[in-house]
């Protein structure tokens, strides 16, 4: 059976966030601050990701500021090769594990062959950009 006519066990929600990495996050968080319709959830470092993120949400999906809290950070990485800009769009599914599994079993690279906690207790799992073009997907969660 191939993977168009098997069913994956899963169901992509909508687009969750896009994250911007960014150097320090502060002047576009104070412009974003002041915006109508725009929710500010405030400030959190990801420890074992070596990340400060801001989160705001629209009606219709976050953005998502990163900014790396240590010169190891991916988020380090990422600036020095590419500079400031999208990091990465993450989609929301209804079922993570079947979502990694069936990515796996129709060629798709991960990063995470399993899912991990991310920003606000999201289950997270990434798509390796080797098998897009260029461009790092996120697939997450709610808690």
């Amino acid at each position: 059976m191939s993977n168009e006519q098997m069913n994956p066990g899963f169901t992509i929600l909508g687009i969750e966030h896009v994250a911007i990495a960014l150097k320090d996050s502060k002047r576009i968080s104070d412009f974003l601050k002041i915006l109508p319709g725009l929710t500010y959830h405030g400030e959190k470092t990801i420890p074992d990701q070596q990340v400060d993120t801001v989160i705001f949400s629209t009606p219709n999906g976050k953005i998502e500021l990163l900014a790396p809290s240590s010169e190891e950070s991916p988020i380090s990485s990422f600036l020095e090769k590419r500079g400031e800009g999208i990091h990465h769009i993450a989609v929301e599914v209804n079922h993570i594990e079947n979502a990694i599994r069936y990515l796996i079993s129709s060629g798709i690279q991960m990063i995470d062959e399993a899912p991990r906690t991310g920003a606000e207790g999201y289950q997270i799992a990434f798509v390796h950009p080797k098998s897009t073009p260029g461009l790092l997907i996120e697939f997450c969660q709610k808690p």
